[in-house]
């Protein structure tokens, strides 16, 4: 354990949570996890589209919430820094692919073993080694590119609801103009709210439900290991803590607990295949949302995290009834709502990613996580990384940081003769 980061403890938590609760973080918290709440419609939609049984797909999406939304509670308030947890959504696209083919028990078998490498990899210390072949430049570009679709979600409701995109895009700015004792993300969730009130949304469809995780004995397989396992492993350790980890420092924060983070997260994973999930790890895009300016002063941004959780381990017995919600709401609403809370997030990774080193690396990390491509069946987020950095290592290699040391290291042994 000796590599595992120290953070400030849970002792004091419920009281430091209590005194650094605020509008600003309460608020980012809240869009947060709407957005994670918004994030199981990609489950059910890859569930569906592989042809996998409505009642699978959705305890599925309830084990999501309920065991992420309770790691998500001790991390950020152990670290006092705003590190939401959720899981891997290229890992649930590639879940839902390969169920079909090797079996649901052998999915979570590989999913346990995948858990079971990127525990080992953050108990060794071995990020740091990760987080240097992968610069920080490399890093938010791949931040960057995924993020985008964010921005320009955002905007494509002008197209075809231009007035009611229209009031809550101004309203944003409005209120971070002139209202600025009130969060412009409460002003803008209010006034979308009060505007599907007044144009009549029909909310008809809206039932009641409950349930909870179901255990489940995962089976081991070398099929399923490869083609699976193995891909979920080099994600979570290669590009989810990655990703976590470059966002909150590229909000001004010094430092993260990358170790930890992967660490918590391989067991996450582990503890996850027992109950229908394919992993744990830290949220890049409710990290954005948790870390960024919105959510007020830096050393209050981790109460926006642990809201996070406590929606998620609430609304999960009831997500049947969450989802139908969602459904309710006009599609414009969360894209709006979920763009405007990140915009300085990719305002902030662009200009990290093009305004330092490894500029060819950085810019088809970034361009590789625009694409969408799929390479062997895994997302361009990973594949944004990869290229990236083996680009930036053939073309600049001068600019990685074990370059620089090989070299001094070289300049000390000719002095000392």
């Amino acid at each position: 354990m000796k590599h595992i980061e120290k953070g400030a403890g849970l002792a004091t938590a419920p009281r430091d949570f209590i005194r650094d609760l605020n509008a600003d973080n309460l608020s980012a918290g809240v869009v947060a996890g709407i957005f994670g709440l918004s994030a199981g419609v990609i489950h059910i939609s890859a569930g569906t589209a592989a042809g996998l049984p409505q009642e699978f797909t959705l305890l599925w999406v309830i084990s999501y919430l309920m065991i992420n939304g309770l790691f998500g509670l001790f991390l950020p308030a152990y670290y006092r820094l705003p590190l939401p947890m959720a899981n891997s959504i290229p890992g649930a696209l590639l879940f839902a692919a390969v169920i079909p083919l090797v079996g649901l028990n052998e999915a979570l078998g590989a999913t346990l073993i995948a858990g079971g490498i990127a525990l080992v990899v953050g108990l060794a210390g071995w990020m740091s080694l990760v987080m240097r072949l992968i610069p920080m430049p490399i890093v938010m570009g791949m931040v960057a590119g995924i993020l985008l679709k964010f921005g320009t979600n955002m905007v494509m409701p002008l197209q075809n609801a231009l007035v009611p995109a229209a009031i809550m895009i101004l309203s944003f700015f409005f209120a971070a103009r002139y209202l600025r004792r009130v969060p412009p993300l409460v002003v803008t969730l209010l006034v979308g709210v009060g505007y599907m009130a007044l144009s009549g949304a029909d909310f008809s469809s809206v039932t009641f439900s409950f349930k909870l995780p179901e255990f489940i004995m995962p089976a081991f397989t070398l099929e399923a290991f490869l083609a699976y396992g193995l891909p979920l492993a080099l994600i979570l350790v290669g590009m989810e803590t990655p990703a976590g980890v470059g966002l909150v420092k590229g909000m001004g924060y010094k430092s993260a607990p990358a170790n930890a983070i992967t660490a918590l997260g391989g067991f996450g994973t582990m503890v996850s295949a027992f109950f229908n999930l394919h992993s744990t790890c830290i949220a890049a895009p409710m990290t954005g949302i948790c870390s960024g300016p919105e959510a007020g002063s830096h050393d209050k941004r981790w109460v926006a995290a642990v809201i996070v959780g406590i929606i998620f381990v609430t609304a999960a017995p009831f997500y049947g009834f969450v989802f139908s919600l969602i459904e309710a709401m006009p599609s414009y609403f969360i894209a709006i709502v979920a763009g405007l809370a990140l915009l300085r997030v990719i305002s902030s990774a662009m200009h990290m990613t093009f305004s330092g080193k490894h500029e060819v690396g950085a810019m088809f990390s970034f361009l590789i996580a625009v694409s969408g491509i799929q390479i062997l069946g895994i997302g361009s987020s990973f594949w944004a990384l990869v290229l990236g950095a083996g680009l930036s290592m053939l073309v600049e290699f001068r600019d990685f940081d074990f370059s620089r040391e090989s070299r001094s290291s070289q300049g000390e042994t000719a002095t000392a003769r």
